[in-house]
């Protein structure tokens, strides 16, 4: 009769400690390597860093043309940039000159 009681009392200070591990263990697994955690987090951070990139890039092409557009607005177009479009559209130029289609940036 007497081991019963011990059993019992080593199997109860045993379980608290088993049950705190096996919880601390599980939200520590999901804080490093769950759905949210810190792996997560860093690859959500790369992807913000590549979107950001591109939104600058579309930014910049923007401002770009809706400067030619602003030079191109009718009562005082831009000669330069008139003449500019039609050598390109027409690959056209004076006699004795040569054009060379070149890629636009």
């Amino acid at each position: 009769m007497r081991i019963r009681p011990s059993v019992t009392r080593i199997f109860g200070l045993a379980v608290l400690p088993a049950v705190t591990a096996a919880v601390v263990s599980y939200f520590g697994y999901y804080a490093i390597w769950g759905e949210r955690g810190y792996l997560a987090l860093n690859d959500a951070q790369v992807k913000l860093v590549v979107a950001q990139e591109q939104l600058d890039r579309v930014a910049d092409q923007r401002q770009r043309l809706e400067h030619r557009i602003a030079l191109l607005k009718p009562g005082s177009p831009d000669p330069d940039l008139v003449e500019e479009l039609a050598r390109t559209r027409l690959m056209d130029g004076a006699p004795g000159q040569v054009a060379v289609p070149r890629d636009t940036p």
